[in-house]
């Protein structure tokens, strides 16, 4: 009998640690976020409607101890994006024309590599998503 009550301890223990870490890895973060903020021109990101079109590889990603640029797995730690773009982690490091060690660099080349790529997308041309005002709103 105690075998059995231990098992189905040890059982329903197992079953809520595997709903706790599927549940927390469903957070969708926060609908409506502003990247750079406290720099000169902040980009004002709608999260959750990009998430409509998007996963989550298609910005978020990870980093190994060389500063090399991993591929998003689910249920990876989302850290803000300047806890590694900023001079002190990704110091020099470039991708084409953009800088990644900056705010600025790392939005433009993600960002833009995207809105550009849809601009010509019926359902996107009325949007205007490739003028900087459709992230950089003029307050």
């Amino acid at each position: 009998m105690k075998k059995l009550i231990a098992c189905s301890l040890l059982s329903l223990c197992m079953v809520f640690a595997s709903v706790s870490s599927t549940l927390a890895a469903a957070d969708p973060g926060p609908a409506d976020m502003t990247v750079g903020e406290g720099g000169k021109k902040p980009a004002k990101f709608p999260h959750k409607a990009h998430q409509a079109f998007s996963t989550c590889g298609d910005c978020h990603h990870g980093m190994d101890a060389a500063g090399k640029q991993l591929a998003y797995s689910d249920g990876q730690e989302i850290k803000k994006c300047a806890s590694c773009h900023n001079e002190k982690v990704l110091a020099g490091k470039v991708k084409g024309a953009h800088k990644l060690d900056t705010m600025k660099g790392a939005g433009h080349g993600n960002c833009q590599e995207c809105h550009k790529a849809k601009k010509n997308d019926e359902a996107y041309k009325a949007k205007k998503i490739d003028k900087c005002d459709t992230c950089h709103a003029k307050e």
